[in-house]
């Protein structure tokens, strides 16, 4: 499966290193960055493959099969609509859109294009791969600890980059929180509210966190999203299903633990790559493969981006309400 990825960042660059030495059935023919110094770059050890400073056309090159897009959020809902007018299988990072609207007319366009047949764009929420996610979910799924009641996700990160803001944060670090809380529990969310503390941060005071949401599900659960990106000491992702009769928990993929001066202790990682790589992994090769075999992946839907920001902009409404309870698709 000939690939091309729009975007060369952190993320883009990232997929383009997992796409060129770890997963099977793929090769990586194209990607593209206005910044084209940094494509040419991140293409320059893969033999063959061409840097476009112009997604567009990347995505018209007949040479690229199926396209990965890593660009900056504000760019997916436009260049999704692209690659499905071009009839290309896609994988788009989250979010789709912050825009609610936008994200509809992104699922309207692959309604209309694809029918009954197989899903054109599917959505990179890589948790539902993660071995840990995958283990909890299995588990809740079996009814061994009774019906599920409560999720508890937290989502805690060392700092934000550049330009983020309340809302930046909700739908580009929360999404995935959103996302995973009703896979988890198997049910829709219906209603979110959005509190944090009254006195601000002291290093990002523009921003406002950690905030928690509270998450009403179809199932009467009711669950918490805490999300800080700046809380300094490292990269940490928690999740809790509270159970009628036990809880299902991750724990923490330490492979070291280092005794010294009478305190034992284990690293955290700095950002997203070393804790979620193997989710990313099989993400992508669940993707290829399935292309290759002209299936359907069982990666999150274009549907599925399209609620998430559903719920992040009920999250964003409650917010600037006070932090009183939205209800999904109240908030357009």
């Amino acid at each position: 499966m000939r690939i091309g990825i729009i975007g060369t960042g952190v993320m883009g660059a990232f997929h383009v290193g997992l796409l060129h030495e770890q997963v099977s059935g793929a090769t990586v023919v194209a990607v593209a960055d206005p910044a084209i110094d940094r494509a040419e770059a991140v293409v320059a050890a893969i033999p063959g493959a061409r840097a476009f400073a112009d997604a567009q056309e990347l995505i018209a090159d007949p040479e690229v099969e199926a396209v990965l897009i890593a660009s900056p959020d504000s760019l997916h809902a436009e260049q999704t609509l692209a690659c499905i007018a071009a009839g290309k299988p896609t994988l788009c990072e989250k979010p789709l859109s912050y825009s609610v609207a936008d994200a509809e007319r992104v699922v309207a366009a692959h309604r209309e294009k694809v029918g009954d047949g197989i899903p054109l764009v599917h959505q990179g929420f890589m948790r539902r791969f993660d071995p840990g996610y995958v283990e909890q979910k299995r588990a809740v799924d079996s009814g061994a600890h009774g019906r599920p009641v409560m999720v508890h996700s937290i989502g805690r990160g060392m700092a934000t980059g550049p330009g983020a803001t309340d809302e930046t944060v909700i739908y580009n670090s929360a999404i995935h929180d959103i996302d995973v809380v009703p896979w988890l529990l198997g049910s829709p969310v219906t209603a979110v509210s959005w509190h944090a503390p009254e006195t601000p941060s002291g290093q990002h005071p523009e921003l406002r966190e950690p905030f928690l949401l509270l998450l009403r599900t179809a199932d009467g659960a009711l669950s918490t999203v805490e999300n800080s990106l700046n809380a300094r000491y490292g990269y940490d992702m928690r999740s809790e299903v509270l159970c009628e009769t036990g809880t299902v928990a991750i724990t923490e993929p330490h492979r070291v633990v280092t005794g010294s001066a009478l305190a034992a202790s284990t690293p955290i990682p700095a950002d997203f790559r070393p804790r979620f790589a193997e989710a990313y992994r099989l993400e992508l090769q669940e993707w290829v493969t399935a292309l290759n075999e002209g299936r359907a992946p069982t990666l999150a839907t274009v549907e599925d981006g399209a609620q998430a920001t559903r719920v992040a902009a009920a999250a964003v409404a409650s917010m600037r309400a006070g932090g009183a309870f939205v209800a999904v698709g109240d908030a357009r």
